[in-house]
């Protein structure tokens, strides 16, 4: 419901700044958003796991000297 209402208002404001957005690129309810990044869920922003793949795949080190 609530998001419902934000985005009414999101879309009519773009509307009368005369700004508008191409509807097949555009996504509505979904449960979470990758951006730039991260991803954006209700409980908050973290990081891409994308991101960060290559360096939680390096070898751990075996030895002290590595």
């Amino acid at each position: 419901e609530a998001h419902a209402e934000h985005l009414r208002a999101v879309l009519s404001l773009l509307r009368k700044e005369q700004l508008y957005g191409k509807l097949s690129k555009c996504e509505f309810w979904l449960r979470s958003v990758a951006f730039l990044g991260h991803v954006v869920t209700e409980e908050g922003v973290s990081v891409d796991p994308k991101k960060i793949e290559a360096i939680v795949d390096w070898p751990r080190p075996t030895t002290m000297t590595e």
